[in-house]
């Protein structure tokens, strides 16, 4: 092979060409999120989703996503501000998504301004069953 000679080149170039690069979210759709009913606030945000193609179907693909809402919002009630509420998709309907509670967290300045020098923390992990068979922990 000579010198400054590109092989592959002489031999037609690359297999298939350069992939048109097109915008991603032209393929993909907004869905509402609906909050439980014990909240004030139902209709509590959106979110983005691929569209159906083939085997994959959209609204499996958001069954199972946790969304992390500030307890103020849902409820319309500034004293809240420090809790941090998860919502799990459990059921898509149409263009809406169905949440059922996930998990309950403190914002980060307040769990800072609780914990104090020269205090005891006391922590303590239980599993409690209620009555309609759900299992919560309490910490």
């Amino acid at each position: 092979m000579a010198v400054g000679k590109n092989k592959r080149l002489t031999k037609g170039g690359k297999k298939g060409g350069k992939k048109k690069a097109g915008d991603p979210f032209l393929k993909k759709e907004w869905y509402d999120i609906k909050a439980p009913s014990v909240f004030s606030v139902r209709q509590c945000g959106k979110t983005l989703v691929t569209r159906t193609q083939g085997t994959k179907i959209a609204s499996e693909q958001l069954k199972g996503r946790v969304l992390e809402l500030n307890l103020a919002d849902l409820n319309n009630d500034e004293d809240q501000a420090y809790k941090k509420v998860r919502l799990c998709i459990e059921e898509v309907q149409g263009r809406n998504c169905l949440t059922d509670f996930h998990g309950l967290t403190l914002t980060r300045d307040k769990l800072n301004s609780l914990v104090r020098k020269w205090h005891t923390m006391i922590e303590a992990h239980v599993d409690v069953k209620t009555t309609d068979g759900y299992v919560v922990r309490l910490f």
